[in-house]
């Protein structure tokens, strides 16, 4: 049995023991570990006077060191940052002070190790070559980079600016790379570099291929330099399936007869034009005691005398001899102008050809559905904003000029609930009823204290609103100030729904149209389906007959009115999501809800439908001839729906009964 003095003499040998061993360790691996700086200096003489030969290997042993000073370091010799210390050859990163002061860091720590005056140092200046090795390094460095968002990164730099260098380091990326998402995106710009810059006609070719449904900006910017010419000519026919094309002089605006016989004489085919400047320098400079060719000089005022002139000096050799029209087109006809492919490979020019012609079929039909999607978007909106109009226009035949600042009291509705509720979402859903409610209460005001004593008085009528939307938008200054007011769309509204790089509709506008199509359905309910539509198209038709069948006209005006200033007002607030919330917003929407509401046909919901659809699609597709200049368009648009109105004045979809009438 061992002693307790024992038992603890061997437990401090161990950990005796245990000590040397970790010094030992930490000693070996501090002398395994290269210090950085120690590394640079290693290749001192190649840094400071590098080339494109000796730079891959000293990028290739900085890569290999690894860490974070390898691309510092890097990027820092790339942007001529590194100086080398005269007196010891040592390199540091420095950063000037001032004129005369300079300050050293060390490469690896990035510490100040000292400051210098300019004489003590030199400046390293790597040429363009060995930049862009540096460059092509880094690209390969980040894309195999361990952290996600410095390959993302990488990536989104490269796609923005790619270049020839940069393939080889991106295919080497798309074998590391472990994010499907991320691999993707690489493998995409792989193969735009591929169709471009690869040297094998095969793998560019397939590349091509694979793009020819893809309507890629990017991918139309890749494939039109392969297909760009240069202009040739020869005085044989070019070999078939080498050119583009082959240009008329006569013809082609490439080219004048002149610039094409000036080409025709650089070659040697021709004698050179002389032309009238040219010849009234030649004879200026034959002219002796006063005469030329046998002209005095105050005869060379007419150009047949100086023609003729010219003709004794050629034929005396004493100038060069000039051509006539006949000759020139003689040349002309002799020789072959076309425009050459720049690129070698024919078989990747018909390649390119095949997918880019492909590529721009498909890109009408996308630009086609996207002017249809902005059609049925513009049309939702003139929809929304017309449909109440058309409630109060067709069933009370009221022209009602106010109907615009409903429709901005509604907008302003939801931006004074979203001051409180800062959840946009719930302020919306909150705001919609509460618009409806305040532009239902605003129009039955109005029809009960004004509109009511106006009946069948539609000049009164028209004055009187047109007297309280002046008043309803000096009020919304009074309150709001003349500054627009956001109504901000929830987050989910952000945005817009691309279908591919060419069709894309903002979700705001989707939300719209679904709005739009859900008034509709609710509305169409309301007249077909209820008793208020029962006695609303009762009183439309024949108020009288109404009437004497225990109807009250009277009341079904007033809850009609302000059914449609509460239409409105949900109007506003769907129109303020995507528009500026001011005091004029209801008056940029008033002319085009009525020629919406007269066009489809007064008081009916369908005409409405109609006349929004035709009146949207008509915009659009005028807007599409001029995209910058709207107002033409909407000009031309007033002037198609007056000339429409004199062969249908009742509008698409006519209304029998009183409004029709009326």
């Amino acid at each position: 049995m061992r002693s307790p003095h024992s038992l603890m003499d061997i437990k401090i040998m161990h950990r005796v023991l245990r000590l040397f061993v970790i010094i030992i360790l930490f000693t070996t691996t501090a002398k395994a570990q290269p210090i950085f700086q120690d590394l640079v200096q290693s290749h001192a003489l190649n840094i400071i006077k590098g080339s494109v030969k000796t730079a891959p290997k000293v990028i290739e042993s900085i890569q290999r060191f690894g860490g974070k000073p390898t691309n510092k370091f890097l990027l820092e010799w790339q942007s001529k940052n590194l100086w080398s210390r005269r007196s010891d050859g040592l390199i540091f990163l420095v950063k000037s002070n001032d004129k005369k002061k300079y300050t050293l860091f060390d490469l690896e720590t990035y510490d100040i190790v000292g400051i210098v005056k300019k004489n003590e140092i030199k400046q390293i200046k790597p040429n363009s070559g060995v930049r862009g090795l540096i460059g092509t390094a880094l690209v390969s460095s980040q894309l195999t980079s361990n952290i996600l968002a410095n390959r993302i990164a990488s990536l989104e730099s490269l796609t923005r600016n790619p270049k020839r260098t940069h393939l080889e380091p991106l295919r080497k990326a798309i074998l590391k790379e472990s994010d499907p998402k991320v691999r993707s995106k690489m493998e995409r710009l792989e193969r735009l570099l591929t169709m471009q810059y690869d040297t094998d006609t095969v793998k560019r070719i397939a590349a091509i291929k694979s793009f020819s449904n893809d309507l890629g900006l990017d991918v139309r910017a890749r494939l039109n330099p392969i297909l760009e010419t240069t202009l040739h000519l020869s005085q044989t026919p070019p070999k078939a399936g080498s050119y583009a094309r082959i240009l008329d002089i006569n013809k082609t605006d490439r080219l004048t007869r002149t610039e094409a016989y000036d080409m025709i004489v650089k070659q040697g085919w021709a004698t050179a034009n002389i032309s009238p400047k040219m010849k009234r320098t030649a004879i200026i400079k034959h002219i002796k005691n006063g005469r030329v060719a046998g002209f005095d000089i105050k005869d060379l005022n007419l150009e047949t005398n100086r023609n003729l002139a010219y003709s004794r000096l050629t034929d005396s050799g004493l100038v060069s001899k000039d051509v006539n029209d006949t000759q020139i087109q003689l040349a002309l006809n002799k020789t072959f102008f076309y425009e050459q492919y720049i690129e070698p490979s024919t078989q990747v020019v018909i390649t390119a050809k095949n997918s880019l012609a492909s590529i721009k079929t498909k890109v009408s039909i996308s630009q086609g559905i996207d002017l249809f999607l902005d059609g049925l978007s513009l049309a939702s909106i003139f929809f929304l904003a017309a449909i109440g109009l058309a409630i109060t226009f067709g069933v009370m035949g009221v022209i009602n000029m106010a109907h615009g600042e409903f429709i901005m009291m509604g907008a302003y509705t939801g931006y004074l609930i979203q001051q409180y509720i800062t959840n946009y979402t719930l302020s919306i859903i909150i705001a919609i009823p509460i618009a409806f409610a305040v532009t239902f209460t605003a129009g039955v005001l109005m029809e009960r204290l004004i509109i009511r004593h106006l009946y069948h008085r539609p000049l009164e009528t028209l004055l009187a609103t047109f007297g309280v939307s002046i008043a309803l938008q000096q009020l919304a200054k009074n309150i709001f100030g003349t500054q627009a007011r956001p109504l901000t769309s929830p987050d989910w509204l952000g945005g817009a729904w691309a279908i591919n790089d060419v069709i894309s509709i903002s979700w705001i506008r989707v939300a719209i149209f679904g709005l739009s199509i859900l008034f509709f359905v609710m509305l169409w309910f309301t007249l077909n389906k209820t008793r208020l539509g029962l006695e609303t198209r009762a009183v439309t038709q024949n108020p009288r007959m109404a009437a004497s069948m225990g109807i009250n006209p009277d009341k079904i005006n007033m809850l009609t009115f302000g059914l449609g200033s509460g239409i409105a007002g949900i109007a506003g607030i769907a129109i303020g999501l995507f528009a500026k919330v001011t005091s004029e917003l209801g008056s940029d929407y008033i002319v085009q809800s009525f020629m919406t509401v007269v066009v489809g046909g007064v008081g009916n919901i369908w005409g409405t439908l109609a006349g929004a659809a035709m009146i949207g699609f008509l915009q659009k597709s005028i807007e599409w001839f001029n995209p910058s200049n709207t107002l033409a368009a909407q000009t031309f648009m007033i002037i198609f729906i007056i000339v429409f109105i004199q062969f249908r004045p009742r509008g698409i979809i006519a209304l029998r009964g009183r409004a029709a009438g009326d």
